[in-house]
């Protein structure tokens, strides 16, 4: 049930972008390929995406850390959740922040410098 939950969340970010890029949104490759370029203008402090990527960041080693395996063996479907909930909300935090930041991407490259 719990890897069905997982499923779910999953599959339905992963229709949802693919759907905008359908719609004239982002596709999901040119969003994977902000991912690069999102964090080297947030290093060089050009794009104001620390904190995002920071949550982000810790969102992903939560999902991956091994300490997190303690709760999934004791309370089963509710340990399990958790992930789930994490892994929809990182899909939708990804999907969000690559619009925002491709967004901030085209703005910038419209201006004019006189």
């Amino acid at each position: 049930m719990a890897k069905t939950l997982k499923r779910t969340a999953a599959f339905t970010t992963l229709a949802k972008a693919l759907m905008a890029g359908a719609r004239g949104g982002p596709s999901i490759s040119t969003r994977i390929a902000a991912i690069p370029r999102m964090m080297k203008a947030t290093t060089k402090g050009q794009y104001d995406g620390g904190m995002r990527l920071a949550m982000m960041a810790a969102a992903t080693a939560y999902v991956l850390s091994p300490v997190d395996v303690v709760p999934e063996m004791f309370l089963f479907v509710f340990g399990l959740a958790d992930d789930a909930v994490m892994v929809a909300w990182l899909a939708g935090a990804v999907l969000a922040e690559t619009e925002r930041f491709l967004e901030w991407e085209r703005q910038r490259d419209n201006v004019v410098v006189v």
